[in-house]
């Protein structure tokens, strides 16, 4: 299905992406940050925060240096109170997340991942790289929101386009 090199690319897309996401909502007010747009999490912040707790629920399930979030899905819009705590925090998370994957083997990506899930109150057995996928899915998912409550609250939205990432900074 994958193998690690695509891990390695989306991880450094994810740290791309929220890096220029971070230089976006750092210079906005906190009420705008937290108004709520009528996105599933409520607000920009609240998406960025779920994002962030999705992230570190998925990475803690697989293996990495990451704790997992102590609250539950349902409040995870209220992770972190402001936007530096949520950058401070993101920052470190993208950290670990690329550590994580560039120690990934391909053998790493086999086999399955069985987890409670609190979403389905259930146990869940999952493959592992079905897993892999789903979180950098999630992530793509969720910065869309983002990028729309971004554009309508006026803001200029980061480029997101993949092909894109190599071109800029020199990443």
């Amino acid at each position: 299905m994958i193998d690690k090199s695509y891990v390695a690319t989306m991880a450094r897309y994810n740290a791309w992406q929220n890096s220029q996401l971070t230089d976006i909502v750092t210079h906005m007010d906190h009420e705008a940050l937290e108004l709520d747009r009528g996105a599933f999490f409520g607000s920009i912040l609240g998406t960025l925060n779920h994002l962030l707790w999705g992230d570190r629920i998925w990475l803690n399930r697989f293996g990495a240096d990451v704790d997992a979030p102590e609250l539950p899905l349902a409040q995870s819009a209220a992770l972190t109170p402001t936007v530096a705590a949520w950058g401070a925090e993101r920052f470190q998370v993208d950290g670990r997340l690329t550590i994580w994957a560039d120690g990934l083997h391909n053998l790493d990506l086999a086999g399955g991942l069985t987890w409670f899930s609190g979403s389905v109150k259930t146990k869940v057995t999952r493959p592992f790289a079905e897993c892999v996928v789903h979180m950098f899915n999630h992530q793509t998912h969720h910065r869309g929101q983002v990028h729309a409550m971004l554009t309508a609250a006026g803001q200029s939205a980061p480029v997101s386009d993949l092909f894109i990432m190599n071109t800029q900074n020199g990443r």
